[in-house]
Order: structure tokens, then sequence, then C-alpha cells
């Protein structure tokens, strides 16, 4: 009973975990693409479209990118318990929690500073993934729930509810995150009057009263014609000396009787509008039958059955990008679908990555793409940000595990590795950054300025170690990674010598190409404590 408790959601198989390899990513340049020429000095060609499963690319990316993401939107699937095409939609509750769980974690690792996470969900799952979300990055750091129209129509068959509304929770890296306002629209003005003609332009009554009760604000006011004014039940807004300046410099007038103040709220002193966490209007935020208006232009010889089943429309994009991010900045999205995401960030100016597994990465997002690089799609957001085109992104896809069985069922670096991706693969796993040195062989990569890493496939001998230790000095350290070496390590002060495959085994799981949301990829349960796994006599 003296266990220390906490509240938390529970589900099957929350303790079961993948150790994920953190696997390199490889350029294919056929698929890559960029525009033929600048269409303004502020194009933006590195961004990344990754073929593959979404869990080992987010790995992948972590080494890089983590602390840099400014903002992530994703759109798992719902699990309404649909057959959809693009995605096993179907899990049961807890498989689907952990799946998801597992993804919002790297994802939050990527989070700049002020960066924020955008989840987008239906009512089948989102209070329980608030509740997970609470645990696993922190109540604290929860910032609201947006009720979004998705529908532009009630359905009237329903028999209990018309659900029009998906729900997006938003956290963020830091509790204290603030918002970037919206831009004013004329309808946001329409109760701005200047009905005395005030120089300074439009105005409203602003408010008088304090928000809560104080004692110190209460004081009378006496008009030009000698009414004394009381104050409102909680006191006024302003001190005493600043309420007399106000009077003084017109900001705060009386009414013609002399009975009532009124505050002048000045239109040409406000600023943009804190967004609401109310998105009804579709005019602004588009609903899903946009999106899938929006799809049918772009591919129009594409029967609507074979289109992506669940686009969002860009608006509804348009407007968490513009409250999450300025120009410049790094948008996610793991669950890329359609691509509309990318799309949007492209055309408004931010850098991006996407990450998709299905075949619809082919069919659909690098088709879309193009279009929009080459100033092509006429849709979307397109007349409203006044996109050109102009950019490009590169093509990357997931390398196969670094090793793989061989015909006796032992683990060897896998045949499709050439030294490059060997020596990389090997960087990532020691948590070095790939930096090949062009005048120093040995320097494959670095943690420090003085910590450097060496991978060959070669086996060393006394002399060559020594040789190495050498060249490197009493100043630097060098990790040696090695398929066999003849000496005594501790020889070496200043190198670390390891032997490859044997010292990555225990690393994480090899061979696992898919994390993808099926049941038969969840990660296999933890050996009972006690109970020997196949190497661990080869791990100590």
């Amino acid at each position: 009973m003296n266990k220390k408790q906490k509240l938390e959601l529970t589900w099957i198989g929350k303790e079961n975990r993948p150790e994920l390899e953190p696997r390199i990513l490889l350029e294919d340049p056929e698929k890559s693409y960029h525009a033929r020429h600048k269409v303004t000095k502020k194009d933006i060609f590195d961004n990344r479209l990754i073929f593959g499963d979404n869990l080992l690319a987010l790995k992948a990316l972590e080494q890089e990118f983590a602390g840099k993401v400014k903002c992530v939107y994703i759109d798992p699937p719902f699990n309404t318990g649909q057959a959809f095409e693009h995605y096993d939609d179907g899990l049961e509750h807890s498989l689907w929690l952990s799946l998801v769980r597992d993804r919002i974690q790297l994802l939050f690792r990527l989070l700049e500073p002020n960066g924020t996470i955008w989840v987008h969900l239906d009512d089948n799952e989102v209070h329980y993934l608030k509740v997970m979300m609470d645990e696993v990055i922190g109540r604290q750091n929860y910032i609201t729930s947006i009720s979004w129209r998705a529908a532009d129509s009630s359905n009237n068959d329903a028999k209990q509810f018309s659900i029009d509304h998906n729900t997006i929770l938003v956290y963020a890296k830091a509790p204290n995150w603030l918002s970037k306002p919206l831009p004013r629209k004329e309808s946001d003005n329409k109760h701005y009057k200047n009905p005395d003609n005030d120089p300074r332009g439009p105005w409203f009554q602003g408010n008088l009263s304090s928000p809560n009760p104080r004692e110190n604000l209460r004081y009378e006011i006496v008009s030009p014609r000698g009414k004394n004014i009381h104050p409102p039940a909680n006191g006024w807004r302003w001190s005493k000396e600043l309420m007399n300046k106000m009077i003084a410099n017109g900001a705060i007038i009386f009414t013609k009787d002399g009975k009532r103040i009124i505050k002048k709220t000045y239109l040409a002193d406000q600023g943009g509008l804190s967004p609401s966490s109310l998105w009804y209007n579709i005019d602004e935020t588009g609903h899903n039958r946009q999106a899938k208006y929006e799809l049918k232009k772009l591919f129009p010889g594409v029967n609507t059955a074979d289109l992506f089943k669940t686009p969002k429309p860009e608006k509804l994009i348009k407007r968490i990008i513009e409250i999450a991010t300025n120009p410049g900045d790094l948008v996610l999205d793991s669950f890329a679908g359609s691509g509309t995401t990318g799309a949007v960030a492209h055309k408004m100016g931010r850098r991006w990555i996407m990450v998709e597994l299905g075949e619809h990465c082919h069919t659909h997002i690098i088709p879309r793409l193009k279009k929009v690089i080459d100033g092509e799609d006429p849709g979307g957001i397109t007349k409203a940000v006044n996109w050109k085109g102009g950019g490009g992104f590169r093509y990357y896809r997931l390398a196969p595990s670094l090793l793989e069985k061989d015909k006796w069922d032992n683990w060897v670096i896998n045949k499709s590795y050439n030294g490059a991706m060997l020596t990389e693969a090997l960087c990532k796993l020691e948590g070095f950054t790939y930096a090949p040195g062009d005048s120093i062989y040995w320097q494959h990569g670095h943690s420090t300025e003085q910590d450097f890493i060496y991978v060959t496939t070669a086996n060393l001998n006394h002399e060559q170690l020594q040789q190495l230790s050498d060249e490197v000095g009493s100043e630097r350290t060098l990790v040696v990674l090695c398929t066999a070496f003849r000496a005594r390590a501790d020889r070496y002060p200043n190198l670390t010598v390891k032997k490859i495959p044997r010292a990555v085994l225990a690393r994480c799981e090899w061979g696992h190409d898919d994390y993808s949301l099926r049941v038969e990829n969840l990660p296999k349960a933890p050996l009972p404590k006690g109970q020997m796994g196949l190497f661990d006599d080869e791990m100590g």
C-alpha cells in the first residue's frame, strides 16, 4: 500500500515498447524534384519527403532534427473500424494507443523549445488520447482542444446526433507558448465607429471594470458637470492616476449628462486577433467535402473512388501554420496522406518534412508537389497566399536494416550496405555526427571537436592500431569500429576499439521494417525477468 500511486490511463500492452533501429535515409535523385529556376529569393529547396514506416523514419530524423521542428501536425487513422484502403484503420483501442503513443513521444522530442504538436482526431479515440498525452507530454503543456467543423451539412439520417466536427489537440513544448495572432478581416472591425469624428479614427466602448474585486480601485470620479460617478462593483480597471491621464488625453470621455464615462478603444491600436478554439466558419477553415474537391481538381482523370479517402482542406492546414509558425520555420507531418501539409507549408514559405508509407506517396503526393512547385496548382490556398511556384524537395527512403541473418541464423552486416552506408549507420548508432574528413582518413564523424569515430571492415593488428593511436595524439580520442582486431584494446589510451556487428547487437531490434498501424506489427512483449534471449550470452 505504500507504493506511490499516480493518475494514468492503462491499457493492454502499455509496457511493451519497440527498440527502434536508427536507420539512415537514402536519397533517390530520380524522385527528388525542384523548379527549373528560382521564382523568389526565399525559395526553399531542402524539404524532405520520406517513403517508409513513419516510426522508423522519425527515429532516423531524431539525431539531426531533435529540437528543430516548430510545428507538428498529424492526422493519424481515426480507429473508426472502417476498412480504409490506404490505412488499416480498425485497430482495437489498446493497440491503437500503444502505436500512437510511440510516435507522439518521438515527435515531441523533435519539437523546438517554442514548438507545438497538433493531433487531429474524431470522437472514437480523442478522449483516450488526451489522457495519454497528458501523461506522456505533461498536462501542463496542454494548450487547448479545437473543435473543427468538418462537415458542410448535417446528416439528417443520423439516429442520435449528426457528428459534424473533429477535434484537434494542441500541446506545446513549453507551457508558456504564445500563439501568433490572426490577421483582422473587415468583418472583425464592423463594431468600430467614429460618431464624434475623433482624429484617431474609429473606436468602440471598452470595458471599464476590473476583472477581479480590487478595493484600491474603488474610487469616485467627479465629472465636469459636478456629478459623482460611482465605481463598478469590482472597481475601475485602472488606478486613479492612470484614469486621470486617460481623461486628460481624451481616451476616456464623459457623457453629455456627466453621469457616465466611456473608454475609447481605437481600431488603430488593435493588433491581430487571438485564435478561437471553435473553428466553425467553413469559408475560413474549409471542410471535408472541399478537401475532396481540391484533390479532384488536381487529379481530374482519377475516379473519385480512387482518390485518397480522408484528405484535409488546405484552408485548415493554413490556419494551423498561421498560428504556430513564421516563414522559414520547419513543419512536420508523419502521416502525410495526400500531402496537404507539405503542399500548404510550401506555398506559405515554410520548410517541411513529410513521411508516408503507402503507395499513394508516389501516386498522390509526388504528382501534387510537382504541380505546386511548377505553379500549376490553382486550387486550395494558392490565390490567398499569391503562390507562383518555386522551390523543391528531396525524396528519401529508409535504408534496410543494418544487420540481417545469414543462412546459419547469425546476425551479419547487410550485404546491401556499401562502405559509406555502413559508416553513416554506425555513426548514428554510436551517437556521432557523420562527417567524413577530406584529409584525415580515420575521421568519419565526430561527437565533439576532439572526439572522433573511424569505421572499417578490416581486421586490425597491433601495428595498425598503434599507428592510429599515434596519429590521434593525446589531445583527441577515437572510437574504432572494425570487424576484428588482434591486440589488447586497453593498450591504446586514446582509442576505444569495438568489433562489429557484435558491439551493436543489443542496441535495438534488427530486421524489423514495418511498425505501421497493424496488429501483427506490434512489438514483442519483454522477456520475463530472468529469462535469457538468444544473444544474451554474447552481449555481456
